[in-house]
C-alpha cells in the first residue's frame, strides 16, 4: 500500500493551523485510523490531521487542495463498507475534536452539535431537556454525528422517526477548496433553494466535510414495554411485524434475529433466548430456498404513559403466528431481551471476519429473501454460512457471511447476494452506504443517468477529486 508523498512545507503549514500535536505521521499512531471496525478493510496513511473547529477545517482543506492531496474525512470510524479508511494512501481528516454540544433550543426542539460529538454524548446532552435524538444504534458510544449524517445512518428507530437525513434541519460544511457553507437556522419551513443538508446526508464525505449539524429532536418517551417473540418461520415474523406496525401506535422498534444469528449470539452471551428454541422449528435451514429456521422479533413500544397494555393486546392478536413470547417492563429485564439483538454484531465479529451486506427488501419479498439467501451463499461458497438479523420494521436485513472457522468467505459471495437483492427489487445498501465494498454493484440500483448526475454534482463541488475519491462514485472513464 503506497501513500501520498507530503512535503515538509505542507506538514509545517498544517501544524501551524491545528498545532503540531494534531498532525500525526508516526505509522504506529496512524495505523489505528487506517483500519475499519470490521478489520476487513485496512490501508495506510501518511498523516492524520485533527482540526478543532470549522475555521481550522477550512484552512486545512485549503492547504490539502492546494497540494492536490486526497483526504478521507473520518468520524468515529464505525463504518462497515470501507468508506472511512484510507485504502489508497489518502490523508485522514479526523473530526473527533469537533465535539461541542451547543445549548438545546427547547422552543424549537432542536440542537446544534459538532460533527465529532458521539451519539451517546448527544443523547445525554439533550435528555436533560426531555428530548431525544431520533436515530439510535448500537455503536452509540463511538459513532459521531457528522459520520452518521454523512452515511445517513439508520438504526433501530427508523420506523418511527426516519433515518438521519430526516433529523437534519441545518448543516455547516467545508467544501474541497476550503469554502465554508453554513445554513444552521433550523427553520421548519425554508423553501429557498437546494437543501444542502439533504444532499450531504449519505454523500459519504465525497462532497464536503461536515463540521456542525442542527438536528430535529423528539419528545422523550419514558415509559417502555419490550416483547421478545419467537416464530417458526421468517414468513410468520414478517406477517407479525406488519400487524404490529398497523396496531401499535407507540411502536418504537421492531428488530429481527434469524436462527443462525441467534445461535451465534446465544453462544456469545452464554445463555439461550428466553423464548423459542434454536433448532426446534419444523423447518431446518435449507440451501435449496425452502423455508428455513426460526425467527425472533424484539418489539418495543414507547410512550409518555405505560404502553404495555397496547403492546400486550397486539401480541395477543397475533395468535398462532407466535410460538412463544416474553414481555418485560423493568429496564434490567428489558435490557436482557435487547442483549440478544444488540450483541449480535459483536458476537459475529468475535466468531471471525464476516462480509457484512446491509440491504433492504420490499416487505412482500423479505421472507423470500431470508429463506432464499442460504442457497445463494452456498452456490457462491459452499463452506460459508449466512447469519441474518436486522430492522424488520423498515425491511432492512443485515446479511453477515462467515467462512469456515471464522475466515472470510469467497469474494464472490458479496456479488451473488447483492444481485439476488436487486432481483427482488431491493437496495444493496440500507444504511451503511456504498463505500468501496459495494462500488462495483452500485449499477444494480442506479441507472446510468443517475450515476451521471452523481458525477456532475461531484465535479461541481470537488472538481479536483480530493474528497474521499475512492468511494461511492464510479471512477471517471
Amino acid at each position: 500500500m503506497s501513500t501520498q508523498a507530503i512535503s515538509p512545507a505542507v506538514m509545517d503549514e498544517l501544524a501551524d493551523i491545528v498545532g503540531p500535536a494534531h498532525v500525526l505521521s508516526d505509522p504506529e499512531i496512524t495505523a489505528g485510523y487506517a483500519v475499519d471496525w470490521t478489520r476487513r478493510f485496512a490501508g495506510a496513511t501518511p498523516l492524520v490531521i485533527r482540526p478543532g473547529d470549522t475555521a481550522e477545517t477550512a484552512a486545512v482543506m485549503g492547504v490539502l487542495a492546494g497540494a492536490h492531496i486526497a483526504v478521507v474525512p473520518q468520524g468515529g470510524n464505525t463504518g462497515l463498507v470501507g468508506g472511512s479508511v484510507p485504502l489508497e494512501g489518502e490523508a485522514v481528516l479526523s473530526m473527533r475534536r469537533l465535539n461541542v454540544c451547543e445549548p438545546v433550543d427547547e422552543l424549537a426542539s432542536q440542537v446544534t452539535l459538532g460533527a465529532g460529538v458521539t451519539l451517546a454524548d448527544a443523547q445525554a446532552h439533550v435528555a436533560a431537556s426531555g428530548l431525544s435524538v431520533g436515530v439510535d444504534l448500537a455503536a452509540r458510544d463511538s459513532a459521531t454525528i457528522g459520520g452518521m449524517v454523512a452515511t445517513n445512518a439508520g438504526g433501530i428507530n427508523v420506523l418511527r422517526y426516519g433515518a438521519m437525513r430526516a433529523q437534519v434541519v441545518g448543516i455547516e460544511a467545508v467544501l474541497a477548496d476550503g469554502t465554508v457553507v453554513s445554513h444552521l437556522a433550523g427553520l421548519e419551513k425554508d423553501n429557498t433553494g437546494y437543501d444542502l443538508g439533504a444532499l450531504l446526508a449519505g454523500s459519504e464525505g465525497t462532497l464536503g466535510v461536515i463540521t456542525r449539524v442542527r438536528l430535529r429532536l423528539h419528545p422523550t418517551q419514558p415509559e417502555r414495554a419490550t416483547a421478545l417473540l419467537a416464530f417458526e418461520t421468517a414468513a410468520d415474523a414478517v406477517s407479525a411485524a406488519a400487524a404490529l406496525r398497523r396496531s401499535v401506535a407507540s411502536l418504537h422498534a421492531l428488530e429481527a434475529v434469524f436462527e443462525g444469528a441467534m445461535e451465534v449470539v446465544s453462544e456469545h452471551l452464554g445463555t439461550a433466548p428466553p423464548v423459542g428454541r434454536i433448532g426446534g422449528t419444523s423447518n431446518d435451514t435449507q440451501v435449496d430456498g425452502s423455508p428455513g429456521g426460526g425467527a425472533w422479533l424484539i418489539a418495543e413500544a414507547a410512550a409518555r404513559t405505560d404502553p404495555s397494555d397496547e403492546l400486550g393486546a397486539a401480541v395477543a392478536e397475533l395468535e398462532d403466528l407466535v410460538t412463544d413470547a416474553a414481555v418485560a417492563l423493568e429496564p434490567a429485564a428489558r435490557q436482557r431481551l435487547w442483549a440478544f439483538r444488540e450483541s449480535v454484531t459483536e458476537a459475529i465479529s468475535a466468531a471471525g471476519i464476516p462480509h457484512k451486506l446491509d440491504v433492504t427488501l420490499p416487505a412482500a419479498r423479505l421472507a423470500e429473501f431470508v429463506d432464499g439467501v442460504p442457497a445463494v451463499v452456498h452456490a457462491a461458497d459452499p463452506d460459508a454460512r449466512p447469519l441474518l438479523f436486522g430492522h424488520l420494521g423498515d425491511g432492512n436485513a443485515h446479511v453477515n457471511v462467515l467462512g469456515p472457522a471464522g475466515a472470510e468467505p469467497a469474494e464472490s459471495v458479496d456479488d451473488a447476494v447483492l444481485r439476488y437483492v436487486a432481483s427482488l427489487g431491493g437496495s444493496i445498501s440500507a444504511e451503511h452506504g456504498i463505500g468501496t465494498a459495494k462500488l462495483s454493484q452500485l449499477h444494480l440500483n442506479r441507472t446510468p443517468a443517475e450515476l451521471a448526475a452523481f458525477s456532475a454534482i461531484k465535479r461541481a463541488l470537488d472538481p479536483d477529486g480530493v474528497l474521499n475519491p475512492n468511494v461511492l462514485l464510479p471512477k471517471p472513464g
